[in-house]
């Protein structure tokens, strides 16, 4: 029972004490993809914790699923993991996760079916309310075109607006106001931003995110992820249009966007993500070098290796 109550008790401290260091880190707002990553493998990690202790706390409860699992290891390594007469023990733990398990399919397809639902709704409305464009300026489809992922859609609206529908249809969407209010180059700025959105796969990144947070809405890193997520994907879209088409270009384009909202005055907290961003594009602080990423890279990696490693040990040592 040592390595199931290891999981148990690593995926608390993973879940409880990891997440408020992270969202105080300095590095993140500098490498906001790097955070991305961070963020994934403390989920993953703490996902791990889970699944395997319900592997463990399932042999621990059905003795007949232990020999089968057990079957072709070398002996001594199924009594190393001390799972005989523990089935009171296994048989509560593997309910408790089994039901953990159960709510993160039921939250994560929920999720999935909202933003299918939404994302088709939302598609419709374009089909009505965009004009086809003219095919002068429609993308090139000949042998040597080069192929383009999405479609950009113009909508009549005096707001300058643009986002982005992600999907296999992907669209890229503007309005007439945000073609009057920008440059050229700022409109280019704000489509490569949504065009790092849909390339990204972000969507996904914040559907998960939400299902888990929505589905466990007392877990503290699953509501924290959700967070960071919408403003880390956010962040790394601006630094792809930074590259692009220039810090000053960037910032302009997303102040011009967001200019008629009043975020840039006295505003809730909610809607202050904007001026930050341009604050932080106007700033141009230098990434971190490349050895400080390679280790936050490998520390975060090392943390699900370190669950799945916790989750062998009893076997590997009793290989020894």
């Amino acid at each position: 029972m040592t390595a199931l109550l290891g999981l148990l008790l690593l995926g608390l401290l993973l879940a409880t004490l990891a997440p408020r260091p992270l969202v105080r880190a300095r590095w993140v707002e500098r490498e906001p993809v790097l955070a991305l990553l961070v963020w994934q493998c403390l989920v993953v990690a703490v996902l791990l914790c889970c699944a395997l202790g319900l592997v463990l706390a399932a042999m621990a409860a059905l003795p007949a699923l232990r020999t089968v699992l057990f079957a072709c290891a070398p002996t001594g390594v199924e009594a190393a993991y001390g799972l005989h007469n523990a089935e009171g023990w296994g048989r509560l733990c593997a309910a408790v996760l089994a039901a953990g398990g159960l709510q993160t399919v039921v939250a994560l397809t929920r999720e999935i079916r909202t933003a299918k639902a939404l994302r088709a709704r939302r598609h419709a409305q374009l089909a009505e309310l965009s004009p086809p464009l003219p095919e002068s300026i429609e993308p090139a489809s000949g042998a040597g075109a080069r192929p383009r992922r999405e479609r950009l859609v113009v909508l009549e609206n005096v707001r300058p607006e643009a986002w982005s529908l992600p999907g296999q249809d992907s669209r890229l969407v503007v309005t007439t106001g945000a073609l009057r209010r920008l440059t050229a180059r700022e409109l280019a700025a704000v489509l490569s931003h949504e065009r790092g959105h849909v390339r990204a796969r972000h969507h996904w990144l914040a559907q998960g995110a939400q299902a888990l947070a929505s589905g466990f809405p007392g877990v503290g890193v699953f509501r924290a992820f959700r967070d960071q997520v919408g403003e880390l994907v956010e962040l790394a879209a601006d630094d792809r249009a930074a590259r692009r088409h220039g810090r000053h270009t960037t910032a302009l384009a997303l102040a011009g966007i967001n200019l008629e909202r009043g975020v840039f005055g006295a505003c809730p907290p909610g809607q202050a993500q904007s001026p930050k961003r341009v604050d932080r594009l106007l700033a141009g602080r230098p990434r971190l070098s490349v050895p400080h990423r390679l280790r936050l890279t490998l520390a975060a990696l090392a943390v699900p290796a370190a669950v799945v490693l916790l989750a062998v040990a009893p076997g590997l040592l009793a290989l020894r």
